[in-house]
């Protein structure tokens, strides 16, 4: 009786092996977009680890250092009333980042969802649609946004709102002209042929072709939503006081004086700046990385 052996079966890469070869790969073909992504990344640890990081409570009043410059004790010197400024501006990116995320999620998903439901029955809803579409865009977003956060009232969840409605849009545009070139790919025509339902065809062979440029815009669209934040907040129409915000931090800096003392307005301007910088080349990055077309560029 002869005995069979069975052939070695190759192990399959892990998901962690996996992904640790595709940011190595991001890190070679992108590594300028790279090192942003790390910073963005270190942002966003930041925010989550303010409580243990931040080196006083970001509304403790040190009356005795009042509007004090940068030292040993403050680093980021202090406001008109005493409280640390590397402090608040540490706290504030986890506001700005939270706003951020969260209006970008929401916005960005509602509007895929619709420009899905756009290019894929068409028709006079498509035409409703995109009237209703256009009509967002002719508003400025800062505008529009404030103009939304004025109507509802001051708040997290508003500002959430309000910049989210500024984003849907963009989604539903781009989502839309995919959505119109995929419904004609031959799977898809396969797939209505056997009888596949329009709930089956939508969310099962066209929204997974999606996901690329949905997180493409997601990225993107993150640096504008922390940009429109921090302008409602110096405008006095975003998250009320005391709840420290870059924006919040700006508008109280020019209570400080004629002219604000200059480590009031650099170092939560720095913040907005090297946020939004990195989330933005993090979006090129990604973009390059997952867009066919670009895939070999330099």
């Amino acid at each position: 009786m002869t005995a069979t052996v069975a052939a070695p079966v190759t192990a399959q890469p892990s998901r962690l092996r996996a992904a640790l070869r595709t940011f190595g790969s991001f890190f070679r073909r992108a590594p300028f977009s790279a090192f942003w992504g790390v910073v963005a990344a270190l942002i966003v640890a930041m925010a989550v680890a303010a409580p243990v990081i931040a080196p006083y409570p970001p509304l403790k009043s040190d009356f005795r250092a009042m509007q004090k410059p940068p030292d040993e004790k403050h680093w980021f010197g202090t406001d008109q009333i005493g409280r640390d400024t590397l402090s608040r501006v540490i706290y504030g990116s986890q506001t700005s980042l939270t706003v951020a995320l969260g209006a970008v999620l929401f916005g960005t998903t509602v509007g895929a969802l619709w420009g899905l439901a756009c290019g894929y029955f068409g028709g006079r809803f498509d035409m409703v649609s995109q009237r209703v579409i256009e009509f967002l865009q002719s508003f400025p977003d800062l505008i529009l946004a404030m103009a939304i956060a004025m109507a509802l009232g001051g708040g997290l969840a508003t500002v959430i709102v309000a910049i989210a409605i500024t984003r849907i849009p963009f989604g539903g545009r781009v989502i839309r002209s995919v959505v119109l070139s995929l419904k004609e790919m031959q799977y898809v025509e396969a797939a209505r042929g056997i009888g596949a339902s329009h709930k089956r065809l939508m969310f099962r062979h066209i929204l997974p072709q999606c996901v690329a440029p949905y997180l493409i815009l997601a990225t993107t669209h993150l640096g504008v939503a922390i940009v429109i934040e921090a302008s409602l907040g110096f405008l006095g129409v975003g998250i009320p006081p005391p709840m420290p915000t870059w924006g919040n931090m700006l508008a109280d800096s020019l209570n400080a004086g004629l002219v604000p003392p200059w480590w009031l307005v650099l170092f939560p301007g720095l913040a907005i700046t090297v946020t939004v910088l990195a989330f933005n080349l993090l979006g090129d990055g990604i973009r390059d990385l997952l867009d066919p077309r670009l895939r070999g560029s330099v």
